[in-house]
């Protein structure tokens, strides 16, 4: 073998060599964000109250789900779709998949109205940048459903399906429980409602004398089961007084054009 030969071999290899190393370092740098996160353990189905939530509003704007109709929804809406581990912690920011809203377009309808974001803010993103509040939810929770939900779609699809099935606020309001500012509930009854409509037994979290959250929790095919113990938000008896209240919420104190304006979905 000529001395020639042997280079042109050794420059070869060296090139092969070189580009498999740079392979190997782009495809590690996809994975960087999942290689420490295992898989969760159990879903829950995170809904807040309007009504309270909207008390912080101070301005509306096209996306403010507090000012269409001139008033906050009167009916529980999704928070999000959360991946759970036993011991109370989460996984978050699990892949790279970027939000794209063209991928839930024909969900759209239904997201606007039991999905909405409840603010006029920018929430931040996994990779650093501001965006829509579904764009956090599916890159913060959505990317660690994996195996149970795979894809962008069927993560909102998926969340509209299970708020369908398990509706709190029919329930409550089959139990006389509804959207009042004068009344005051017991939290039992509510509890109670809920658990004798789906024989699942939520955690409640108040603002004050105010339901603001209520969760639901599921195994990873959607059975109903109890929420980790140290979980997320503030245990019931801890969080709420004994009688809660469903407070609505009127936005044209905000003034009659940024209503009008939020209305224009």
């Amino acid at each position: 073998m000529t001395m020639a030969l042997s280079i042109s071999i050794f420059a070869l290899l060296l090139i092969t060599f070189t580009v498999a190393v740079a392979s190997t370092a782009d495809v590690d740098s996809s994975l960087l964000l999942s290689s420490n996160q295992r898989e969760f353990d159990y879903f829950q189905l995170a809904l807040q109250w309007p009504g309270t939530y909207c008390r912080t509003t101070h301005k509306c704007c096209q996306k403010n789900g507090c000012c269409r109709n001139s008033g906050a929804p009167q009916h529980f809406t999704i928070h999000g779709l959360w991946p759970d581990y036993n011991d109370g912690t989460w996984p978050s920011c699990c892949t790279k998949s970027n939000f794209d809203e063209k991928e839930i377009s024909t969900l759209r309808k239904d997201l606007d109205e039991y999905w909405p974001s409840l603010s006029c803010g920018s929430p931040s993103s996994c990779h650093g940048h501001k965006g829509s509040f579904w764009g956090h939810e599916w890159e913060k929770h959505g990317t660690c459903s994996s195996p149970v939900v795979k894809d962008e779609y069927n993560y909102f699809r998926t969340g509209l399906t299970v708020y369908f099935k398990y509706n709190i606020t029919e329930a409550l309001s089959d139990a006389g429980y509804v959207p009042s500012n004068s009344e005051k509930y017991p939290l039992g009854g509510i509890i109670s409602a809920i658990e004798n409509a789906f024989h699942i037994s939520p955690t409640v979290v108040c603002s004050g004398d105010a339901v603001k959250e209520l969760n639901l929790c599921f195994y990873k095919d959607f059975k109903p089961r109890d929420c980790a113990t140290r979980s997320r938000m503030d245990n019931s008896k801890t969080s709420c007084p004994k009688f809660v209240s469903l407070p609505t919420y009127d936005s044209s104190r905000l003034g009659i054009v940024g209503a009008l304006e939020s209305f224009v979905i």
